[in-house]
């Protein structure tokens, strides 16, 4: 049996075919692919709402998107930002896998996204029209557009997929979740699955139910703010954004005439145990199964895109698995999310469409920022992207409470995002 439960021989190639990226280092895979190549940050003071009296003040924002230009008035009214970002890519990836929808099988066509935090700004805006003006004010499209699913939802329906969808609420490890839950969908009969993640939580309502976890850096400084496995780590920098991709079988896309980015070859989640019980962490026997996933063994890799939570226990952690696993300084590793933050359930999406672009491009882009790791023993690229043939790519997601997941992706044979 694979790691999602499949029959040996059931199994059948998952390629992404399309991306859609929406994110604090530009809109588009070409602007995002072109930003974390020049270390170009996407961080900064918060500009959506006055952060003056907030102990976090720096954010990565998605610059210049305008819903209106980009989905129909109708929507933009009834949903919220993070399914905006996700109808925008959603589209963008469509678009880029030259696939239209009217021409395929509706129920052939799936939908699966990752949510961290939902409709957080809609949900605000209807509460201050309940305690500032009355119940007779909250609109009736409060009951669905906070809800988690409701992007994939609104998705589907514009696109008319009627296959199976859902949402995966994994925090911060969603977005890998969700295209491990893309093979699946393909294995069992779908044709076209889109799938990744977004959010948009940069509200005050949603700064404020993010703050108890204790993980936000509150330095002021963006150069500094958000240092993964540096002995100065203080914590992450929160972010929006994230990506969509169209992810289906070779076969489909071949028959397409259609070739892709990459191939998600293995996929595993796990569940950190509760602290204090003696047990260690998930993250080294998660990304093991996902390698016995893929049918590969540790030396066959060449990244990691690690989760990089900037916090030095978390970070420490990561480091001792990655090297438990693959042997210390044996592999390098990456996190260019210091150019955008922490995207929540849009993070680890995102991650793996810059990870199909750096395979595409076979240069390993860099940890952006002043950060030293040489404590922790494992090869952190920095200072500068990395040239270097590149053949497969693991990338790894942690969510608050111990979602941990790890996705193995081989190189495919588009390259026209990179000129």
């Amino acid at each position: 049996m694979s790691a999602l439960g499949i029959p040996e021989g059931r199994r059948r190639p998952s390629v992404v075919t399309g991306l859609g990226v929406i994110a604090p280092t530009g809109i588009g895979a070409r602007r995002h692919w072109e930003a974390v190549l020049a270390g170009k940050s996407g961080l900064g003071r918060i500009t959506r709402f006055d952060p003056t009296t907030y102990p976090v003040k720096v954010a990565g924002e998605v610059p210049g998107f305008e819903a209106a230009k980009q989905i129909p008035d109708i929507l933009v009214s009834r949903t919220d930002r993070f399914t905006h970002f996700a109808l925008a890519a959603a589209e963008t990836a469509l678009a880029d896998a030259q696939a239209d929808p009217a021409t395929l099988p509706e129920y052939e066509m799936a939908v699966v996204t990752a949510s961290s935090s939902g409709g957080t700004e809609f949900g605000q805006q209807e509460m201050e029209q309940l305690y500032q003006r009355g119940p007779a004010w909250v609109g009736a499209f409060q009951s669905i557009a906070w809800f988690y699913a409701a992007t994939t939802g609104q998705v589907s329906i514009r696109h008319g997929m009627r296959g199976p969808c859902g949402v995966i609420c994994a925090e911060q490890a969603g977005g890998l979740d969700a295209l491990g839950q893309s093979r699946r969908l393909l294995d069992t009969g779908s044709r076209l699955v889109l799938s990744g993640g977004t959010d948009a939580s940069l509200c005050p309502y949603g700064l404020t139910a993010q703050l108890p976890t204790g993980g936000l850096s509150t330095e002021d400084d963006p150069t500094r703010a958000y240092l993964p496995f540096d002995e100065a780590a203080r914590g992450y920098v929160p972010g929006e954004g994230g990506a969509i991709m169209v992810v289906e079988t070779e076969d489909g896309a071949r028959e397409r005439g259609m070739g892709h980015y990459g191939r998600i070859l293995g996929y595993a989640a796990g569940f950190d145990p509760a602290p204090g019980s003696g047990r260690p962490p998930a993250l080294a026997p998660v990304i093991r199964r996902a390698l016995a996933d893929a049918g590969l063994t540790a030396d066959a890799v060449d990244v990691v895109f690690a989760d990089a939570a900037g916090l030095p226990d978390a970070d420490r952690a990561e480091a001792t698995a990655i090297n438990e696993v693959f042997g210390a300084g044996r592999v390098p590793v990456t996190a260019p999310k210091t150019l955008t933050g922490r995207l929540y359930a849009g993070g680890a999406a995102l991650d793996v469409a810059t990870a199909l672009l750096s395979l595409a491009a076979d240069v390993i882009p860099h940890t952006a920022g002043p950060v030293e790791a040489g404590h922790l023993g494992i090869d952190l690229v920095v200072e500068r992207p990395r040239p270097t043939p590149l053949r497969t790519a693991v990338v790894l997601a942690r969510g608050h409470g111990g979602f941990t997941s790890a996705l193995v992706l081989g190189a495919g044979d588009r390259t026209d995002h990179l000129t």
